[in-house]
């Protein structure tokens, strides 16, 4: 096994174990939906399955769940009981940092924020028999909770309500789903749910980050999730070998050690602003260049990322009028406009429109 690696060799790694090089594949093996596909803006997860060969996988077989850093994530129906165990904070201290500016009006007031996050759960159990949007659900459960979860909010005109992420993580605690395609929200109650008392090893979120981000470092895991570095440490896989990265000490699991020397990969993806391919919290073993690492990743507005063979090369922007999109590509190495615009049409049949140009300058 090769025990010093290169970036290109640590993103052909992560190709491979996130599924970026297969043109087919099956729900029930598609590695991503364990640790959860984000699903923010038009593109979100749909296209994040159909680039690891799922373009159209039965909606009634998705849930959507408020979960990691509170974003929308995409999972398989049936692991419903193990990613709501999973999801859930690791501690008290997790579920502080998780809930941000939150926790310090509930800390004064003398209530534990896991406490707290199951009241705020059992009234929107109480309050949702079966879908609701969340703007009424939001004001319905302000209405029932005590000063030190509410939060007198500027932004929406000094109206009196819950706190954000208290909210979002108390819905899926309360087993509320959202339903996809809905703005604003809709959040609907799954029936019957009984999360699993423990997540068995397959859906534990820090050993799935360490495979589908590997080779890795706690400190590199516990940013993408949000969580204490301490508490990422405690559940810090033991069956993991060293390898260096560009000098660094880094890990990967044992079970996938053999993948580090698998070769080059090969092929083309249009990848979404929020792929799980550019979720890592090491971006200069993606992007090298400050300048062009800035321009895939800003504060607000993200572009989507050109992948080839396992290489950022590019951004791209769609604009969608009517029927049909454009989608702009800026490169920044000569690329195959032929694989680019094969990328393209299987986007506009994923969006459901017709694609109406693709427009490709280089820098």
């Amino acid at each position: 096994m090769t025990t010093d690696l290169t970036a290109a060799q640590v993103r052909a790694f992560r190709v491979r174990t996130q599924q970026l090089d297969r043109e087919r594949g099956a729900l029930a093996d598609t590695a991503v939906l364990a640790l959860g596909v984000q699903d923010t803006g038009p593109d979100g997860s749909r296209w994040a399955l159909a680039n690891r060969g799922l373009p159209e996988p039965d909606p009634a077989e998705l849930v959507l769940l408020w979960t990691v850093r509170g974003a929308p994530h995409c999972y398989r129906r049936a692991d419903l009981p193990q990613v709501v165990a999973a999801a859930a904070p690791y501690s008290e201290d997790d579920a502080a940092r998780r809930i941000y500016d939150a926790a310090t009006p509930l800390r004064a007031a003398g209530i534990p924020v896991l406490d707290a996050l199951d009241t705020i759960a059992a009234e929107l159990r109480a309050l949702v028999p079966d879908r609701m949007v969340k703007g009424e659900l939001s004001g319905a459960v302000s209405a029932r909770l005590a000063p030190p979860y509410v939060r007198d909010c500027v932004p929406c005109g000094r109206v009196v309500h819950v706190w954000e992420m208290p909210f979002r993580l108390g819905a899926t605690r309360a087993g509320l789903e959202l339903e996809p395609g809905t703005s604003p929200p809709v959040l609907r109650r799954v029936p019957d749910l009984a999360p699993a008392q423990e997540p068995d090893e397959r859906f534990d979120l820090v050993r799935l980050a360490l495979h589908l981000m590997g080779p890795t470092t706690p400190k590199l895991v516990a940013a993408y999730l949000e969580a204490p570095l301490e508490e990422v440490r405690r559940r810090w896989p033991q069956d993991v070998v060293d390898v260096q990265v560009e000098g660094r000490t880094h890990q990967v699991l044992a079970g996938d050690a053999q993948l580090l020397d698998a070769g080059p990969v090969r092929g083309t993806r249009l990848l979404g602003p929020y792929d799980p391919f550019l979720q890592v919290r090491d971006r200069a073993l993606l992007v090298d260049d400050r300048a062009r690492a800035q321009q895939l990743w800003p504060a607000l507005g993200r572009p989507g990322a050109v992948l080839v063979d396992g290489s950022v090369v590019g951004l791209w922007r769609p604009r969608k009028s009517g029927t049909s999109m454009r989608i702009a590509v800026d490169l920044w190495q000569p690329v195959e406009t032929e694989d680019l615009q094969e990328q393209a049409e299987r986007l506009a049949a994923v969006r459901g429109v017709r694609l109406a140009a693709l427009v490709t300058t280089q820098r």
